[in-house]
């Protein structure tokens, strides 16, 4: 019971709730509430439009990917024991509401990967609406499950576990019943790898799926930089791969530390110019009297001090890519002599006379909104138009949140071959902390929040308070499930924490009183004795709860009208 307790509430704090913008995630991966008629009414067009066949497919192989998913996650979380770990995710279905699970008989050996199982799943959700829609008939129903427990079990052991199902409730049973084993011992196997969609690579099927990189890289193959799986980043590198073949100036935009940079250089880098330099400059951090030698160059002579001529960043990015960061920091005059240099695609040296053709490709990047600065006379609206040919725009993180746990593991996996630590996972609540964070630095922000956490942890987990070192507390505003399976604020839960300690503490100085008066001989009543317990239990009952007195006296065993009863007296006393 303690182990099935223990992994009941670490699999609770995988779930975040964030109701300030409409997102929900489940093991660092966001997720949705679907209500079952609705899942009916899709399950039921499928079957319908595509024939039931290849809807089992559709439908086993997103069970399978989702499987991968959560079993990938395991590894990056506990790499060091993520086959240990493996047991909790007979808990993943029943919190996510898809179904109840129970070993019947189970084989598994960790160290060499080796699993064979038959379970039981109750009230499982494919089967209510497969029968409201389809009812009963001749064949098990319950696809996305055995594709869920094929995809998890076959990325935890290496190899490929094949789950069968015997018994559906789809088929007039009572329960569903399931076996899973590896493939070898199944014998034929080309009917299941049809449906999980390995059939077309059957010799590769049996490898197993967790050699995919955990984080997956959603930039250009090349690319393993730019990290994440939000719609709004693989929108914005959509945009790059139908641009970077072209010659057209592009222009990012985005707040600072957003990542326009790493964009810039994906640009570069699927482009013809690839095998060409990639020069950057940061427009804000030179002054305003050096920035024209430093994009045009210096003739021997031009000024004083200048004792021999040197190319500027034009020049040196022939036939490559130019990167202007910032460029919206730039002087009038600079602009003037910047817009001249693009038009004509030549530049001419500080203190020359003689003109030097260009082949340059130009990405500017600005976090200011160019548009607005051209109204207010501080923009040339010319150069505008001229950068503007193709604007990318890089949403903040803050819009980008399904980004974080594959940047977190991008990082921690950098910072861990770079300092020599050993953390390679965060707790649950540094996670959720994290994934609700507003993140005013952006990436860059939280880049450098895991490189300090890595070197103040001291074990395999990085914790709140590895985050929170410097004195500055993640604001953030989420809810998740407490002890009794009541959602409250995040807020709610650590008083109540805080609180149950404080009470815990008290019932124990309490108990260790009572304990030395009756050493002493001192002559204590029992029902006064009785009451002062149930009095410190009740304070403790409800600090866990959060003052839930209907939680709290299932907390004791009592019912609801019997704990009010117990205290109506204890408020009708005077406070001393």
């Amino acid at each position: 019971m303690p182990v099935a307790a223990s992994a009941e509430a670490e699999v609770l704090g995988m779930l975040t709730f964030s109701p300030e913008d409409g997102r929900i995630w489940f093991n660092h991966r966001r997720v949705m509430m679907l209500d079952t008629v609705s899942f009916a009414t899709l399950r039921d067009s499928l079957i319908r439009n595509l024939g039931p066949r290849a809807a089992r497919r559709l439908l086993t192989q997103v069970g399978y990917q989702s499987g991968v998913g959560d079993a990938q996650m395991l590894r990056t979380d506990y790499p060091d024991d993520y086959r240990e770990r493996s047991r909790i995710g007979t808990r993943f279905h029943s919190v996510a509401g898809i179904a109840k699970v129970e070993p019947i008989t189970t084989v598994f050996r960790p160290k060499d990967g080796y699993f064979s199982g038959e379970f039981i799943w109750r009230h499982t959700v494919e089967d209510d609406a497969h029968i409201q829609t389809q009812g009963l008939g001749t064949e098990p129903a319950c696809w996305m499950e055995l594709g869920y427990a094929t995809g998890y079990l076959s990325t935890i052991c290496d190899q490929l576990i094949v789950f069968r199902e015997f018994e559906c409730r789809s088929m007039g049973s009572v329960v569903c019943r399931v076996a899973g084993k590896p493939a070898s011992e199944w014998g034929d196997v080309n009917e299941d790898l049809f449906y999980l969609g390995l059939a077309a690579a059957a010799p590769a099927a049996t490898r197993s799926p967790a050699t995919e990189p955990a984080a997956v890289a959603v930039a250009p193959d090349t690319s393993t930089d730019v990290v994440g799986e939000s719609a709004a980043l693989k929108s914005a590198l959509t945009l790059v791969k139908k641009v970077a073949p072209t010659r057209a100036t592009v222009l990012i935009t985005g707040e600072s530390g957003a990542g326009k940079e790493l964009i810039a250089r994906v640009v570069h880098r699927e482009s013809p110019r690839a095998a060409k330099p990639f020069v950057a400059i940061n427009c804000a951090a030179i002054p305003e009297n050096l920035i024209e030698s430093e994009l045009f160059g210096v003739a021997r002579g031009g000024f004083t001090g200048a004792v021999q001529s040197r190319p500027g960043r034009f020049e040196r990015a022939e036939g490559g890519t130019l990167f202007l960061d910032e460029v919206g920091t730039l002087s009038l005059a600079a602009q003037v002599k910047l817009l001249r240099a693009l038009q004509e695609q030549e530049v001419e040296r500080v203190g020359g006379t003689a003109t030097v053709k260009v082949d340059v490709r130009i990405v500017a990047a600005t976090n200011v909104a160019l548009r607005d600065a051209v109204g207010r006379g501080e923009f040339r609206e010319d150069l505008f138009y001229r950068l503007n040919v193709f604007p990318i725009h890089l949403p903040p993180l803050r819009e980008r949140r399904d980004d974080i746990p594959a940047l977190i593991a991008h990082f921690l996996r950098r910072f861990r071959a770079l300092h020599g630590k050993s953390a390679s996972r965060l707790t649950s609540r540094a996670m959720q902390a994290l994934l609700n964070y507003r993140f005013p630095g952006n990436i860059r922000e939280l880049e450098n929040l895991m490189e300090r956490a890595l070197i103040l942890a001291d074990g395999d987990c990085i914790d709140l308070t590895h985050l929170t070192s410097d004195g500055h507390a993640l604001e953030s505003s989420f809810y998740r499930f407490d002890a009794n399976g009541m959602i409250v604020s995040d807020r709610e839960h650590q008083a109540a924490a805080v609180a149950a300690s404080a009470s815990e503490s008290q019932l124990a100085a309490w108990a260790s009183q009572v304990l030395d008066a009756c050493a002493q001989g001192r002559t204590t009543s029992l029902a006064s004795l009785e009451n002062d317990m149930f009095g410190a239990l009740a304070d403790a009952a409800l600090a866990r709860s959060g003052g839930n007195v209907a939680a709290a006296a299932r907390l004791l065993g009592v019912k609801r009208h019997q704990l009010e009863y117990r205290l109506k007296p204890r408020e009708a006393r005077p406070s001393s």
